[in-house]
């Protein structure tokens, strides 16, 4: 984490320095201003597409009272404050957390609760608590944020040391993509090797590892079977459960190998 968050800073102040160079040192305040504004606006952004994108309602908790004690129980013992509870349709038997400290927000699919016993789902409930414990919805903005920055400022680059014309206009998308997927390559390494935070924080709350390793198990042959997933990248890249099978699916995966995890977990 540290190695690969230095890195990510590293590309940051290359961004900056860049626009610093094109721009005049002057432009500097305007520089962190911006970045801010604009991982800001992403943050929300992908917080309210996430939550829209799958139908998600408030989980009544006069109809669902044992799930809202569990979420109240482990909150307090991560030192969080409890975090709303929606439901959603998704077609797959699924979860995610949206948010942060205070403010975060879980959704579970009704698929999920139709297959998971009851320490099984407690178990992913705390897997998505630990989440938001952590901050790792924030630091993937941040991540996903940086690229975004670094694809700007190297399609400027392009455009300004070239003629200007049509074929530098489409040269600098070109880099500017290419330059921003090697940048999300670290952003997705992070998010694989949050997982297993998450995955050991939540045996931690919950006293064992076997419910949630159980869990996954169920989660992937309900994916696996699924037809009708409601699920679009981005919020596939916040659940539970994503799968991914070779190689190079495994370098641009958000989530590390479901059966490396179980066995972590049995461990």
């Amino acid at each position: 984490m540290a190695i690969v968050g230095a890195i990510l800073a590293a590309f940051y102040l290359v961004g900056v320095g860049v626009a610093m160079m094109i721009f005049g040192t002057g432009i500097w305040p305007i520089a962190v201003v911006g970045s801010i504004l604009l991982i800001g606006l992403q943050y929300k952004l992908g917080k309210w597409g996430a939550l829209r994108s799958v139908g998600a309602e408030d989980l009544p908790e006069a109809q669902y009272p044992t799930i809202h004690r569990q979420v109240e129980k482990l909150s307090r013992d991560m030192g969080i404050e409890k975090p709303e509870l929606k439901i959603a349709r998704m077609g797959v038997p699924n979860a995610f957390a949206v948010g942060r400290k205070g403010a975060g927000i879980v959704v579970i699919s009704e698929e999920l609760m139709q297959i998971l016993d009851q320490d099984e789902l407690e178990g992913v409930i705390a897997h998505e608590l630990a989440h938001i414990a952590n901050r790792d919805v924030v630091t993937m903005v941040i991540g996903q944020g940086i690229a975004s920055i670094v694809g700007i400022a190297a399609q400027f680059v392009i455009l300004l040391s070239g003629d200007n014309d049509l074929a530098d206009f489409f040269l600098a998308i070109v880099v500017g993509n290419i330059v921003q997927f090697v940048v999300m390559l670290f952003v997705l390494a992070i998010s694989r090797y949050r997982e297993y935070v998450a995955d050991a924080d939540a045996s931690a709350a919950i006293g064992r590892g076997d419910p949630l390793a159980r869990a996954l198990e169920k989660i992937q042959r309900g994916n696996e079977h699924a037809r009708n997933s409601n699920l679009d990248e981005q919020v596939s890249a916040l659940c539970i459960f994503g799968s991914n099978s070779g190689l190079l699916q495994k370098l641009v995966s958000t989530h590390p190998p479901v059966e490396e995890r179980i066995q972590r977990l049995r461990s």
